[in-house]
């Protein structure tokens, strides 16, 4: 009988090594997280479902979203008007020009044809838009009509008026104009040089005083904007404070809880520029009817510009800022009492 060999105990006890293999390659993905696109479709995702949200909740109270915004574009409304209509009275001084002119009473013996002459030398000079002669006859025909002293005047021997240049700046500048009018008065036949600014003076003092009247007027209506938009958002967070509670208690983040709330303070913002952009194009094209009978009695065809586009779109873009602002106020102050106790 033929025997068998029978293998070692070693090599019973210790198995062959086996073939060599290949590592295996560690999955990045897993290892590292998601991908930036991911994360950031994610963040779109979230920013979307916080601004429909937002949307939804203030459509269930349209009357009282609608009041509330209501409230806000009258406070915006106030000081964006008065600054509209102060710039509309700059415009309308825009006529300083013509109102504060230089008028230069020639001597008595100066000809017509010198004082057509001293007006195209004026007209020439550094300073000077624009200059006009008006003779001896011709004036004396104007103060007949507008001083009603007509019969009176044609009992007078000769005309006593002189002849007048009258001269129109480039710009109204006291001292400028106060070196133009002392450079007009040396030239030959020039008696005098006369230049009033009272008036002129007079209305830019106003308009400053209106300048800051409007700034402190902006300062306040904002600050309570600023509460009424801080308290909408208040009372919303009341009634939802145990749906951010449980959000709060898995895991949710400040800013998660935080995201409705700005979103829905720079809906009202939004809602309230529209509806503050209609009523001061409403309130300017109603009062301008009244401005246009009123300049037409004076031969003005002045009239009320609209709102700019420019300045409408900064209305509409700060009332956002505000409302997104003024939520953000309201949220930090209530954060803290929105963890789950």
């Amino acid at each position: 009988m033929s025997a068998t060999r029978s293998p070692k105990v070693s090599e019973r006890v210790a198995p062959k090594a086996a073939d060599p293999q290949p590592p295996k390659k560690k999955k990045h993905d897993e290892d590292d997280g998601p991908d930036f696109a991911t994360l950031f479709r994610a963040w779109i995702e979230s920013h979307r479902a916080s601004w429909i949200d937002s949307l939804r909740r203030l459509g269930k109270q349209p009357i009282g979203s609608f009041f509330t915004c209501m409230v806000m574009a009258v406070a915006l409304s106030l000081p964006m008007g008065l600054s509209l209509l102060l710039n509309n009275v700059e415009r309308l001084g825009g006529s300083w020009q013509r109102a504060a002119q230089i008028s230069l009473y020639l001597e008595l013996e100066a000809s017509p044809a010198q004082g057509e002459a001293l007006r195209d030398q004026i007209k020439g000079m550094p300073g000077v838009a624009d200059a006009e002669y008006v003779g001896r006859d011709q004036a004396l025909e104007e103060f007949q009509q507008q001083s009603g002293l007509g019969e009176a005047l044609r009992e007078l021997p000769e005309n006593p008026l002189p002849g007048v240049v009258l001269v129109t700046p480039n710009e109204v500048d006291k001292p400028t104009l106060e070196a133009l009018r002392q450079k007009l008065s040396e030239l030959p036949k020039v008696q005098q040089a006369q230049l009033d600014l009272v008036w002129v003076e007079r209305l830019a003092a106003i308009l400053k005083l209106g300048d800051r009247f409007v700034f402190g007027l902006t300062v306040l209506l904002v600050s309570a904007l600023l509460l009424v938009i801080g308290n909408t958002i208040r009372l919303h967070i009341e009634n939802r404070r145990t749906e951010i509670e449980v959000i709060k208690l898995v895991g949710g983040t400040d800013s998660y809880v935080r995201r409705p709330f700005l979103y829905m303070g720079a809906l009202y913002g939004f809602g309230a520029g529209l509806l503050s952009w209609g009523v001061l194009a409403f309130g300017l094209n109603w009062l301008n009817d009244a401005v246009v009978g009123l300049a037409g009695l004076y031969g003005s065809d002045f009239a009320l510009a609209g709102v700019p586009v420019a300045d409408g779109l900064s209305l509409l873009l700060g009332a956002v800022l505000l409302g997104y602002i003024g939520a953000w106020i309201a949220v930090a102050r209530h954060l803290r009492e929105l963890a789950p106790k």
